[in-house]
């Protein structure tokens, strides 16, 4: 399995926010992609989710482009961004039922991804009345429901504790060697240690860069 990202380009009236974005991965990766507040990362990863689209540019699945086909893109493509893709009025419980049937959330929530989670703890909670940690927890959990082989993340660990954080590297680590495919908008060091290659998104271009484990040398180049 192979993902291209070919000319994403994005336009905000006289403002050009993705400058002809190009990548690719294949089973197994997880790609990196760093920079500061309003570089485009979250655009990009928002336009491959299909939540807003690109003035140009293809995002193809084995050869195939996923902008023209958006039902398989739903069936291929998990999402997590930055803010709460939830309903705010529902439970935890509910929110998950838009995405599992029961027999899987049953299963899930006894001994899968969801007990590691530890949402069983807050299944009955309203959205409304939850932590950052805890919304962020549920998001991924209902990102993964279908097991979907594309996972776009956008800094996924944010409001989480340390333990928290070692849950979800743990399945994301788990994910690649099953040969899923990540592309992770992140700043965080421990995601950072989980990706195959970097790249570093400046006033919408996007350039390869070269991590040496040290966040000096991404602070720099931002």
């Amino acid at each position: 399995m192979k993902i291209e990202i070919q000319d994403i380009t994005k336009r905000y009236q006289k403002k050009e926010v993705l400058k002809g974005v190009h990548l690719s991965a294949e089973s197994g990766q997880c790609i990196g992609i760093l920079g500061s507040n309003g570089s485009g990362k979250s655009t990009l990863l928002s336009i491959l989710a299909g939540i807003q689209k690109c003035d140009c540019g293809a995002f193809l699945y084995d050869g195939n482009d996923l902008f023209h086909y958006p039902r398989q893109r739903a069936r291929l493509v998990g999402y997590v961004p930055q803010g709460t893709p939830l309903i705010e009025e529902l439970h935890a419980l509910d929110n998950l039922s838009l995405w599992y049937d029961a027999p899987a959330l049953k299963k899930e929530l006894e001994d899968g991804f969801l007990a590691m989670l530890g949402i069983a703890d807050f299944l009955k909670t309203p959205v409304s009345k939850m932590s950052g940690g805890m919304k962020k927890r549920l998001s991924i959990g209902c990102a993964v429901a279908k097991h979907p082989p594309v996972l776009l993340l956008d800094e996924p660990m944010s409001a989480l504790d340390i333990a928290c954080k070692y849950t979800i590297l743990d399945y994301l680590k788990a994910y690649k060697a099953k040969g899923g495919v990540v592309l992770l908008a992140t700043h965080d060091v421990l995601e950072m240690e989980l990706c195959d290659k970097w790249y570093i998104m400046k006033n919408g271009v996007l350039v390869p860069f070269v991590y040496d484990g040290k966040i000096e040398t991404v602070v720099k180049n931002l």
